[in-house]
């Protein structure tokens, strides 16, 4: 564990998630580390996209029973936020050097060195998937696994590095205005949900404009300049060995990148899962797409689900157990009820026969 002279730990309590929030101090600047679960149990970090934090990034997965049964009890969940970018941050000081990819990356492992954890599965989405693809290809030994939710990995195209520059002027100028907050909600969201014709904006979308708005800009700029100058990770990625599951949404703009990226890792190691009728933000759109995928490929890891149905409470109790597997109807976790189109998973199975998900 750190030492409290180097951190600030400060109790908070969030819905759904409970856990502890810490301020580490690495040699790249202080960064929040939100922890939850049991710190003996392996660990499992997390990273988000641009402009948000653990909450309006993974709330929507973690949320689910399924997933607690199934991450929460295989893990001690550690949610790394990029600079700035959690629950009540100030502005950064302009007088604090502007950090890279590399720099990010590096935090990370200054993160993992601070908790004394040797060895991760990392979950992160676009931005903070190319972070913590970066860091798994500068840090492999400490990396059990990757979860990549929309990742990107080559450097940006001119036309997405010309819209990311007229994204940083927004910030510049306007600051976190209705229009910057618009072009990120097209960023992490599909066509489908944002223009529902049910009449009324979904409540995922209005949390995320809610949460927007009261973000730095100057944070939030800081963190996409820096993925906006990132380089091309192609020939590092095809050394790569670690498995990674990478998903995404059909309809999100980086769905050529995220194809593009599995398509240079080992094939022995690597599953690519596309979401129908989604955007970026898997975890939030459809999180439930994302659950038997996570649980075949923990199995292949040699994690496990807990096999716990909902009890009726004898002894007054009021916890709930979180529903497993065979308490669901079969044809809820089917992957066309999902949306999801599923290539075989691989596991450690000595069979010659790799187990595949129909």
């Amino acid at each position: 564990m750190g030492d409290s002279k180097n951190s600030v730990s400060l109790d908070i309590e969030t819905i759904p998630l409970k856990g502890k929030e810490w301020l580490v101090k690495t040699s790249k600047g202080s960064v929040s580390v939100f922890v939850s679960g049991d710190q003996e149990k392996s660990a499992l970090v997390t990273y988000p996209d641009a402009g948000l934090n653990f909450t309006s990034c993974f709330q929507g997965l973690f949320s689910r029973p399924e997933a607690a049964s199934l991450l929460l009890n295989n893990f001690c969940i550690y949610h790394i936020d990029a600079p700035g970018h959690e629950l009540g941050a100030e502005e950064i000081s302009p007088s604090m050097p502007l950090l890279g990819v590399d720099d990010l990356a590096d935090q990370v492992a200054e993160v993992l060195d601070f908790f004394g954890l040797k060895e991760v599965l990392c979950l992160g989405v676009t931005a903070g998937a190319y972070i913590l693809g970066l860091f798994a290809m500068k840090y492999e030994e400490r990396v059990i696994g990757l979860i990549l939710v929309s990742p990107i990995c080559r450097a940006p195209s001119w036309t997405e590095w010309l819209y990311n520059k007229m994204l940083l002027n927004l910030l510049y100028f306007y600051g976190m205005c209705g229009l910057m907050r618009e072009c990120l909600v097209q960023r992490y969201f599909s066509k489908e949900i944002r223009c529902s014709t049910h009449g009324a904006e979904p409540e995922v979308i209005q949390a995320c404009r809610r949460f927007l708005h009261e973000r730095q800009s100057v944070n939030i700029m800081r963190f996409l300049y820096a993925i906006n100058e990132r380089l091309d990770l192609t020939e590092g990625l095809k050394k790569l060995q670690c498995k990674t599951l990478i998903f995404v949404g059909e309809n999100s703009p980086f769905h050529a990148e995220s194809l593009y990226m599995n398509s240079i890792l080992d094939q022995k190691s690597s599953t690519l899962v596309e979401v129908q009728a989604c955007g970026s933000l898997v975890t939030e759109e459809h999180p439930y797409a994302m659950l038997v995928p996570i649980e075949f490929f923990l199995m292949g890891l040699g994690y496990y689900k807990q096999p716990l149905c909902l009890p009726s409470s004898s002894n007054g109790s009021n916890s709930v157990s979180p529903p497993s597997r065979s308490c669901i109807a079969p044809e809820l976790l089917s992957p066309d009820s999902l949306g999801i189109k599923l290539k075989p998973i691989k596991t450690k199975a000595t069979s010659s026969k790799s187990p595949t998900l129909t």
